[in-house]
């Protein structure tokens, strides 16, 4: 069983969020579409290694899961997805840095958060980062047009048009290759523009972000392209960059990420 959510009231919204284990902080950031949980329960990561030795915070995102959110695209941008993190961890961790993992947008919530304040945190992991920059175009009309069918037909219907297919190589294993939706119908449109309107931030501003960084990316994932993870770890001070290929180097990754972590 999961331990009981607990909410903060943040910048308008309360997000739900819990903790595993004990010691230094570790915040958790889930991708798109995606709970604090629904990754694990599927199959793509196992953050058990992580909260052996730390105190993991699980949270549901603005809109995502139990955490409430409006119906305007641009509060689900990633920079203001970012100020709703540090806004979580002036409650949740007030008065200490904390080390974070986030996949996906998750992964670009933190760059945005730690680029706003990098004194809170220790370092960062970045699993599967999005798409970045020139290969983001083309998944910009994808997401524009997947809120408009959601408004025409609904969610059910979107959902259907997923391919039940591992998405990499590397996820051949995973319990489920489709995860459930976690955002209400009512408000996924906005979801998807505020995703079709975010980036990341250009070379030289990422260049400042002078923090430990492992960046972990998989194969065959137009959304989440390995391109993605070199050019971050070519643009980071302090990057290095892993590629998953297969169900056994995903495997690692709990345990790489517990490796990099430790010294904290």
């Amino acid at each position: 069983m999961t331990p009981a959510f607990r909410f903060a009231d943040v910048r308008g919204v309360r997000l739900a969020w819990n903790q595993t284990g004990r010691g230094s902080p570790v915040i958790w950031a889930h991708g798109l579409s995606a709970s604090s949980y629904n990754q694990e329960f599927s199959g793509q990561f196992d953050w058990r290694a992580v909260s052996s030795t730390h105190r993991l915070i699980r949270y549901d995102a603005r809109g995502h899961g139990r955490s409430s959110g409006g119906r305007n695209a641009g509060e689900y941008t990633w920079p203001e997805l970012g100020r709703d993190l540090l806004g979580l961890l002036d409650v949740v961790a007030p008065d200490e840095p904390v080390a974070a993992i986030g996949s996906s947008m998750g992964a670009a919530t933190l760059i945005y958060a730690a680029l706003s304040r990098p004194e809170r945190f220790t370092r960062l992991v970045l699993a599967t980062p999005p798409t970045i920059w020139e290969t983001r175009r083309a998944l910009v009309a994808v997401r524009l047009a997947s809120a408009g069918l959601v408004e025409r037909e609904g969610l059910a219907a979107f959902a259907r048009l997923a391919e039940d297919a591992p998405a990499s190589p590397a996820l051949a294993d995973a319990r489920r290759f489709v995860s459930p939706i976690a955002v209400r119908s009512a408000i996924y449109p906005a979801v998807l523009r505020g995703s079709a309107e975010s980036d990341l931030p250009g070379l030289e501003t990422l260049a400042a972000l002078d923090l430990p960084t492992l960046v972990l990316s998989w194969t065959g994932d137009d959304s989440h392209p390995v391109s993605s993870g070199t050019l971050l770890a070519d643009a980071l001070p302090d990057a290095r960059l892993e590629v998953a290929d297969s169900p056994g180097r995903l495997h690692s990754w709990p345990r790489r990420v517990a490796e990099f972590l430790e010294d904290l």
